[in-house]
């Protein structure tokens, strides 16, 4: 037999320590989301959270009107099958697929610690802003200073805290380079589309 004797006993008067409280939000996802937007400054309104690329996130837009009433013109409705989407950037398809009809302005994660929030926002960095949005009792934290902020700082996420007395204040401002991205690809497409379609059902 291995192991320390009597370490398998458990006796009645043991207490279990207890668990650290869970920390939570101030205000549903949606709202922090909206409020954070007023923040940064960003046009456009943030949509209703989604999963994409496995990621709960917020997609910030603003609607095209030019190229939505093309669109309404000719039929096109948004398309959100990701394999249908991802052949509109084959050269041979040049000129002849939908144009985009929103623009997306940033993606938001709102998230109970900033670990969560910068995991989330990791795939759509490269394509334009990000920002996350966490309770302001993480930010009162060594971790939060020592390893979040140089961080998202690095990414050029941007940090906005919320608190359930004073709202919501940006932490960190990102890199808001909005002419800077990484071009079109069958990713950025899709999630344009599926922003589309989100702004013409909400």
């Amino acid at each position: 037999m291995t192991g320390i004797p009597g370490r398998m006993a458990v006796s009645d008067d043991v207490t279990s320590l207890p668990s650290p409280s869970a920390v939570e939000l101030p205000a549903p996802d949606d709202e922090l989301a909206a409020a954070a937007v007023g923040q940064l400054g960003w046009p456009g309104e943030a949509l209703a959270p989604m999963t994409l690329l496995g990621r709960r996130v917020s997609l910030v837009a603003e609607l095209l009107p030019d190229a939505h009433a093309e669109r309404i013109c000719l039929g096109q409705e948004p398309v959100t099958d990701r394999a249908t989407v991802s052949t509109w950037v084959w050269p041979e398809f040049a000129g002849q697929v939908p144009a985009a009809a929103v623009r997306i302005v940033g993606v938001l994660a709102v998230a109970r610690h900033w670990r969560t929030g910068l995991a989330a926002l990791a795939p759509f960095a490269r394509y334009g802003d990000t920002a996350m949005v966490v309770p302001s009792s993480v930010v009162l934290t060594h971790d939060y200073l020592a390893n979040c902020l140089p961080r998202a700082r690095a990414y050029g996420i941007a940090v906005v805290s919320a608190d359930p007395d004073n709202g919501v204040e940006l932490d960190l401002p990102g890199r808001n380079d909005h002419g800077v991205s990484a071009g079109i690809d069958a990713v950025s497409r899709w999630v344009n589309e599926v922003a589309y379609e989100r702004v013409l059902s909400d």
